[in-house]
């Protein structure tokens, strides 16, 4: 089998999506732009020690997405502690709700936003008492 190791998140103006993700999840980011020639800032989610992968933000060929438009890539979900607070921050940084929080009865409460270039993504937090 095989298994993801990296993500690209595209966006037009690559600054402002790394501002977003740092602010919002705490992501650090090292500029890989020399070696990709081009606006590439690879992504550290989490601690080693962790589960996840990490991955980049680069430069979009275009224009961002509308929102409300079809997705043209692969969603990334991202885990939390406190949903609701991670979605005060990523309103707080510019985001917006693309789907409302929602129970996985009985798993985890779920949601779907869009960053400030409007690529969808979601909050997971995993609540056994969820309803």
């Amino acid at each position: 089998m095989s298994r993801v190791i990296h993500f690209e998140i595209h966006a037009a103006d690559v600054e402002r999506a790394v501002g977003f993700y740092r602010d919002v999840f705490g992501w650090t980011f090292e500029d890989w732009g020399e070696f990709a020639g081009m606006p590439y800032f690879g992504a550290t989610t989490g601690a080693e020690d962790q589960p996840g992968i990490n991955g980049a933000i680069m430069k979009r060929e275009g224009d961002d997405p509308a929102p409300g438009g079809a997705i043209g890539g692969a969603v990334l979900t991202i885990g939390t502690d406190d949903f609701d607070a991670t979605a005060e921050k990523i309103l707080a940084a510019g985001g917006q709700v693309a789907l409302e929080k929602h129970a996985l009865t009985g798993m985890a409460w779920q949601g779907y936003f869009l960053d400030t270039a409007n690529n969808v993504f979601g909050v997971h937090q995993p609540d056994p008492e969820a309803r």
